[in-house]
């Protein structure tokens, strides 16, 4: 099957990952306003995220080991409706604590695009896996960029409803699942390990921890900026709604359109040290912005290199996992991601508390050391497509 071609049954798992970013986005942008109302503090709801990423820390690697057991659907279905469930319990919730059971809940189910990753994995040529897993990542970049729009139109009905139709629409998306996505993984004891970092190949481990590194530094900029934009350009919140969904637009444009191009031209390692360094560029051009002449190329530059990094290194870790494993070790991967954002907002709201430059300094710094870690070897940088 030719690269530009997709295997049977890859936008019926497109669409189940649009979806559940969908439900994802509607609830993120009216959370904190939703947890305000029941008094809780700024820094409540600082770790009422938290928590989300917390549990989907501890618990994707072990749905990723699950699916490598008993296989893609029944484990794709089940975290959809978790999802499903998670929103519910937010929409009913009565108090603060039961707002942190629905976030639990959610986030203990947060795998799905670790485990959509791995049935791409299962199904793609290795000429196919780097622009497939960039399609993922603009159904990802999807959901993120319609789903404020939704849950805006959706709160005019009451603060309760977006949460209600979230939980709706992965309800749906769980039912549309199991019957439109095919099985890719054959049951097996290869995936019959612990899920940890220790279980995988050294080259896996360096790129779950470039993943650490560049979901931190992201993670970092994310938290601050809008801090930043009304210091030095005074802008407000509806200003900052669309900058966020222009960096949206880009970051899938990136993802669902020049993967593909890029990876063959000039493979995967060598584009994943790219992106490392256009987010390098794109931090130091944040970090002394004061005109719109520099802020808007240091946001693409910055867009652009993200879009680059996650879904190429996804691609990486499913081309260097063991076979049988790959759920496991995308499973790791997303659990590294969740990590990071605990830590990025954390330390990057710390460093802006120091000065208005130092995070975006200091996430430059970061990344530029994560450089090395890039695996080389003999061959592994050839275009894709020409490997042996």
């Amino acid at each position: 099957m030719g690269e530009g071609r997709t295997p049977e049954g890859f936008w019926a798992v497109w669409t189940a990952v649009a979806m559940d970013l969908l439900g994802f986005g509607i609830i993120i942008p009216l959370l904190p306003l939703y947890a305000d109302s029941f008094g809780a503090s700024p820094t409540t709801i600082g770790v009422l995220f938290a928590s989300y990423s917390l549990a989907q820390f501890v618990l994707s690697p072990v749905w990723g080991r699950i699916s490598d057991r008993v296989g893609r659907k029944p484990v794709l279905v089940v975290t959809i409706v978790g999802s499903a469930l998670g929103s519910l319990v937010l929409g009913l919730a009565g108090s603060l604590a039961v707002l942190f059971v629905g976030r639990i809940i959610d986030g203990a189910s947060g795998a799905s695009v670790a485990v959509a990753r791995a049935t791409v994995a299962d199904v793609a040529t290795p000429d196919q896996r780097p622009r497939l897993m960039g399609l993922l990542g603009a159904a990802f970049g999807f959901g993120f960029v319609i789903g404020p729009v939704v849950g805006s139109l959706a709160a005019l009905g009451g603060p309760q409803v977006p949460f209600f139709l979230a939980a709706a629409i992965s309800a749906a998306n769980a039912v549309a699942t199991w019957i439109r996505v095919p099985e890719t993984r054959v049951v097996t004891e290869a995936g019959a390990g612990t899920g940890s970092l220790r279980d995988l190949s050294s080259t896996v481990t360096r790129f779950v921890i470039l993943t650490f590194i560049g979901v931190t530094a992201f993670a970092a900029f994310e938290a601050t900026f809008s801090l930043l934009a009304a210091d030095r350009f005074g802008v407000g919140e509806a200003e900052i709604g669309f900058i966020f969904a222009g960096i949206g637009i880009l970051l899938v444009a990136t993802q669902g359109g020049l993967i593909g191009p890029a990876t063959r031209l000039v493979g995967e390692r060598a584009l994943i040290r790219i992106g490392l360094v256009m987010n390098v560029v794109g931090f130091l051009v944040l970090s002394v912005a004061e005109t719109w002449a520099l802020l808007v190329p240091g946001l693409a530059i910055l867009a652009l290199g993200q879009g680059f990094i996650t879904p190429t290194l996804a691609s990486a870790i499913a081309g260097s996992a063991e076979p049988g494993r790959s759920g496991a070790a995308l499973g790791v991967q997303q659990s590294a991601g969740g990590l990071a954002r605990v830590v990025g907002p954390a330390v990057g709201g710390a460093l802006f508390a120091i000065g208005l430059p130092v995070p975006y300094v200091v996430a430059a710094g970061l990344t530029l050391v994560a450089l090395p870690i890039v695996p080389s070897a003999a061959g592994v940088d050839a275009p894709v497509g020409s490997e042996a």
